[in-house]
C-alpha cells in the first residue's frame, strides 16, 4: 500500500472538512480491505455503524442526499472516468479516505465477479419512529418481520417512487443496510425515511397517530380499493412473507383488506402486494 499526500484528489474543501487521505491498495490481505470486507457481516455493521453501497450511482445518490461517507473505494483501472474523478474529489474534500484498488480487491470486497467501479462506505442513518408524521393524502409502509433483502429493497424503491412518508421495520427484520438490500433499493434507501421498532413500540406509536391503519390479511373481508386512504393519511401494515401479520398487529388495524386474485396462487409476493397497496393509497395524489 502506498499513500500519496500530494495526489491530485487532495483538494482543499470549501469549509466542509479537512481533506481525506488518498491510498492505493493492491492486496486483499491489507487491513483496510479486511475491515471493509467485514461489513458484509451484520455484527460488524452494528459495531461500526457503517455499511457498503456498491456502484457509482448509489454513491452519488448518497452524497447528494447528505449521507456521511467514511471512505470510497474506486477501481484504479477506471480512474480516467470524469464522473468517478469528480466523485473521488468530492469524497476527499468531505474528509473521507479515497482508496484506489485493483479488480482483485474490489471482487474480494463485493464477493462477486465484475464488481462496479466504486464502493462507498457510509454511516447508517435511521429516523426515530416518533419523528414520522402522516398528513392527509400521505401513506406510510410498516413491514412486520420482513426476511428477504430483495423484498425489502424493492419495497424501499417502490416507496420512493410513490412518495411514501416512510418505511417502518417492525420486529426481527432483515438488515436494510446489508449489501443485498442496499443494491435492491437502487439508491432509494438514501431518499426514504426509515425507522425500526419493536412490536410494542410500534403499537404505542400507532395509538398516537390519527392515520387510518390498514393491514393486508387472509381474513380480510374488505376489498383493498374500498378504504378512504387519503382522508387522514394511511399506515399500510404488511405481514411477514410466510406467516403474515401477527395476531396482535392484525387486531391493531382499523380495517383488514384483501387484494382479489383470479389465479391459483394463494398470495402475492410481499413487495408486489406492498406496491399494489401503496399506489392505491396514493391514487388521489399520483396523477399524470
Amino acid at each position: 500500500m502506498t499513500e500519496r499526500p500530494d495526489a491530485p484528489h487532495r483538494r482543499r474543501s470549501q469549509g466542509l472538512a479537512a481533506p481525506g487521505r488518498v491510498k492505493e491498495v493492491t492486496s486483499t490481505a491489507n487491513p483496510i480491505v479486511k475491515d471493509i470486507r467485514a461489513l458484509a457481516q451484520k455484527k460488524h455493521r452494528d459495531e461500526t455503524g457503517l455499511f457498503l453501497a456498491e456502484g457509482l450511482k448509489l454513491v452519488i445518490d448518497a452524497l447528494d442526499a447528505g449521507w456521511e461517507i467514511s471512505s470510497l473505494v474506486v477501481a484504479k483501472a477506471a480512474s480516467d472516468n470524469p464522473l468517478l474523478q469528480k466523485t473521488a474529489s468530492r469524497t476527499v474534500a468531505l474528509g473521507a479516505d479515497l482508496i484506489e484498488a485493483n479488480g482483485k480487491v474490489l471482487e474480494a470486497i463485493t464477493r462477486r465477479d465484475n464488481p462496479q467501479s466504486a464502493i462507498g462506505v457510509f454511516r447508517k442513518r435511521l429516523t426515530p419512529l416518533d419523528a414520522l408524521r402522516i398528513k392527509p393524502g400521505e401513506a406510510l409502509i410498516a413491514l412486520d418481520r420482513v426476511r428477504d433483502p430483495g423484498n425489502l429493497g424493492t419495497v424501499l424503491r417502490t416507496a420512493d417512487a410513490a412518495g411514501a412518508a416512510g418505511v417502518v421495520l417492525i420486529g426481527e427484520t432483515v438488515d436494510p443496510f446489508s449489501l443485498e438490500a442496499v443494491r435492491a433499493t437502487m439508491g432509494s434507501i438514501f431518499a426514504v425515511p426509515l425507522a425500526r421498532a419493536s412490536e410494542a413500540d410500534f403499537l404505542k406509536w400507532r395509538r398516537s397517530t390519527p392515520a387510518l391503519v390498514v393491514g393486508t390479511h387472509m381474513k380480510g373481508e374488505t376489498d383493498y380499493r374500498d378504504p378512504d386512504y387519503g382522508a387522514k393519511g394511511a399506515v399500510l401494515l404488511m405481514g411477514n412473507e410466510q406467516a403474515g401479520l401477527t395476531d396482535t398487529l392484525a387486531e391493531s388495524c382499523d380495517t383488514l383488506v384483501r387484494i382479489p386474485q383470479a389465479g391459483r396462487a394463494d398470495s402475492l409476493n410481499l413487495a408486489v402486494a406492498t406496491g399494489v397497496m401503496l399506489f392505491e393509497a396514493r391514487r388521489g395524489v399520483l396523477k399524470l
